[in-house]
């Protein structure tokens, strides 16, 4: 009976003491790096879609449909009061809408190096900083006015 009385407490403090041990390690030895290396790096933020109408002869003629990925360091990204996404969208529309080198009918000789640029430049000019690491190109199509019509 002693015996087993014995065995049951010292199942008890086994256990007891595992417990502890498991806490403490989690606590102050955990394999996971602490949040502050999380916040380091790049992380890329995808625009909503845009819709640009292409005005020929003082009619729409279709939409550029465009969508952008940029990139921002997570550390910079957590201290910003405002998102650069709309920055980003108003940008991307207004470069698109006003360039004159555009032609929505051949879109694969457009450069779309410079658009970037201009845009990245922009975002940060009016961001007052060096916000914005990049800009890319997600998507960029001409869809016709019928074309557009159509889709639900």
């Amino acid at each position: 009976m002693i015996r087993l009385v014995l065995a049951g407490l010292w199942v008890c403090i086994l256990t007891a003491g595992t417990s502890y041990a498991v806490a403490y390690w989690k606590e102050k030895g955990s394999l996971l790096p602490a949040k502050d290396e999380y916040l380091e790096g790049l992380q890329y933020h995808k625009t909503r879609a845009l819709s640009v109408p292409m005005v020929e002869n003082g009619n729409v003629q279709g939409y550029i449909v465009a969508r952008f990925v940029y990139t921002i360091e997570a550390r910079t990204m957590h201290q910003l009061n405002v998102p650069p996404e709309p920055f980003v969208v108003d940008e991307a529309f207004r470069r698109i809408y006003a360039d004159d080198r555009l032609d929505f009918r051949k879109l694969a000789r457009y450069d779309l190096a410079i658009l970037t640029t201009a845009i990245k430049q922009r975002v940060n000019e009016r961001m007052q900083g060096d916000i914005v690491q990049d800009v890319l190109v997600e998507d960029f199509n001409y869809v016709s006015k019928e074309e557009f019509q159509q889709k639900p």
